[in-house]
């Protein structure tokens, strides 16, 4: 560039491409930001069969494998004065609506006094030895406090309800939705009546489908 009245004048291209670089610089970092957001920001699950969770022999379970059925959610405890009565009628329950629409699925707990004690191993032999269960229990799981099980954190938020002791029972459709619960020593010939007419629905929606 020639001088102006004898001036020298500074060329403005070194500048451009100098804020040309830094602007193709910042656009990559802030695309690849916004990538690295949107592949590894963890996965909201929608609903209850969107979580994975532990059995009693401490293996991963995913519950997408009960999606499409009915399923009696419990916080079980052995030692509960509710126990046998419980354990037994939930059993009941679990075999007369069958696995193929229903399922009862069982979260031990121990924060409700002293009334699970043990170990997953404890729990899975006593529960078996004495009650004949069948049903598909978890490993044991916390339900109040800062870390509760994020499953059951979903059940309990749902209803806008904790548990107050062992054996509160809740109601999932097949969408993985909580549509009912009841408390601990609410009548089980209410659950059994709402849980089938749930299998009702499930069988008589197949059938139209088929």
């Amino acid at each position: 560039m020639e001088p102006l009245l004898g001036y020298p004048v500074k060329s403005s291209v070194p500048k451009a491409r100098k804020l040309i670089l830094f602007l193709s610089t910042a656009l990559c970092v802030g695309t690849l930001f916004l990538l690295q957001t949107k592949v590894f920001k963890p996965r909201k699950a929608k609903d209850f069969y969107s979580f994975e969770v532990r059995d009693i022999r401490g293996r991963t379970v995913s519950l997408e494998k009960y999606r499409g059925k009915a399923s009696l959610v419990v916080n079980v405890a052995s030692h509960c004065e509710h126990a046998e009565r419980s354990y037994r009628a939930l059993q009941e329950l679990h075999r007369e609506l069958g696995t193929s629409h229903f399922n009862v699925l069982a979260f031990p707990c121990g924060q409700f006094g002293d009334t699970e004690p043990g170990s997953n191993r404890d729990i899975e032999a006593f529960v078996k030895s004495n009650f004949g269960v069948t049903f598909p229990i978890f490993s044991k799981v916390k339900i109040m406090g800062s870390e509760p099980d994020p499953a059951f954190k979903y059940i309990t938020d749902s209803v806008q309800k904790m548990p107050k002791w062992n054996f509160w029972k809740f109601l999932v459709n097949p969408e993985g939705k909580v549509v009912r619960y009841w408390k601990t020593e609410e009548p089980m010939e209410q659950i059994r009546q709402e849980a089938a007419a749930l299998v009702r629905e499930i069988i008589l929606k197949k059938r139209v489908e088929l």
